[in-house]
């Protein structure tokens, strides 16, 4: 039996829920099978995020960004963790076999501006809080059910 899917998504795919994937991945690849799409994706992902998430010894080179529409109905997703207000308003609200939905707003740091050392500040605080979000979850993952 294959390892439940979780589905990060927000609106580009490139910054937040792909290193929601990956965090997911490493530090919990054996337990889940993690995801992430978005509701308009971009063309690649943020090369910031990848900066970031390298610092971590966190590899983003085999990722992509990727639509909804490749999941919906299509991938048994059991938990859809929705990381932007954009892709919490477009998400349709039913999604087939989801067992669980949540929403995370996060700030997107692909918005942030300035100078390259203020943005990478940014980046670095938005994977530090998914990090912690994500640790939180696998922790009420384990926890046994009342």
């Amino acid at each position: 039996m294959s390892n439940p899917i979780v589905l990060f998504l927000c609106t580009g795919n490139s910054c937040r829920s792909q290193m929601a994937e990956a965090i997911l991945r490493a530090r919990a690849g054996d337990r889940y099978d993690s995801r992430s799409a978005g509701t308009e994706p971009k063309s690649e992902i943020h090369p910031l995020a990848i900066r970031v998430m390298a610092e971590r010894g966190i590899d983003l080179a085999g990722q992509r960004p990727k639509g909804v529409a490749a999941f919906l109905g299509r991938a048994p997703v059991r938990h859809l963790i929705i990381v932007c207000g954009g892709a919490n308003d477009s998400c349709p609200t039913t999604f087939p076999g989801v067992v669980t939905r949540e929403f995370w707003p996060l700030e997107d740091p692909a918005s942030a501006a300035g100078p390259l050392e203020e943005q990478l500040v940014i980046f670095r605080e938005a994977r530090d809080e998914i990090e912690r979000r994500i640790m939180d979850w696998l922790h009420k993952q384990s926890e046994p059910a009342r």
